[in-house]
């Protein structure tokens, strides 16, 4: 396919046992510029269907047949090792903590959101185009339940309240300026927040990003 022919969003494949969820997705993601070239009811079709067409996003489900217990993890993460650079976004009923930080912790262009998430329709976009563009998503639920759940050792112990608010902002995968219009602030002062938080977390030296995904990470596995 060349460029003139490419869909505007690009190319996705879904992969979820609930029929009418995964044609409801479907719908969705034509209706916003995405061409839909597979869809698949289990892990194995998945990752047959992946191999295929070599999309730029896979929507999956975490529960898939035969067992439903983490099946559309385990494909997410085959995915990911075989294809580095393509997007993944895994769909949960359920807060999985443990199950999610294994998936975040692979790296960008991976998202991990609650399906009643998908019914908030701009939510769900905004969560697909972060994706897209290289950020990461992570569902509010899960950030707010590892907040709540703090190790005696808590690393974010040096945080002020504030940082602590913006850090939560970052894991969910916002910008700077989605951080300041969140919080009413401008984005220089989220920049200094961030500086900030960096600074007291102590992170090496390296590329802003890349501290940037160090200090989520970090966030995340203080539980």
């Amino acid at each position: 396919m060349d460029a003139a022919q490419r869909p505007a969003r690009g190319r996705v494949v879904l992969a979820d046992d609930d029929v009418l969820l995964r044609e409801g997705l479907a719908s969705l993601c034509e209706r916003l510029g995405y061409e839909v070239v597979g869809q698949a009811g289990d892990a194995g079709a998945l990752l047959e269907l992946v191999a295929e067409h070599v999309p730029d996003l896979v929507i999956v489900d975490i529960r898939m047949p035969p067992t439903h217990s983490t099946e559309g993890l385990k494909a997410a993460r085959s995915i990911r090792e075989r294809y580095p650079d393509l997007g993944i976004l895994v769909l949960s009923a359920f807060v999985e903590v443990e199950d999610a930080l294994e998936l975040l912790a692979s790296g960008r262009r991976i998202g991990y959101l609650l399906k009643s998430r998908v019914t908030a329709v701009d939510e769900f976009i905004e969560a697909l185009d972060r994706i897209r563009r290289g950020g990461s998503v992570v569902d509010p639920s899960l950030v707010q339940e590892l907040v709540s759940a703090q190790r005696r050792d808590d690393p974010l112990s040096f945080l002020s309240s504030r940082e602590r608010e913006v850090l939560e902002l970052m894991a969910e995968g916002r910008s700077n300026a989605g951080i300041g219009r969140r919080l009413w602030v401008t984005e220089g002062t989220v920049e200094k927040h961030v500086r900030s938080i960096l600074g007291k977390l102590r992170l090496p030296e390296a590329a802003d990003d890349h501290r940037r995904v160090l200090a989520v990470l970090t966030f995340l596995e203080s539980r």
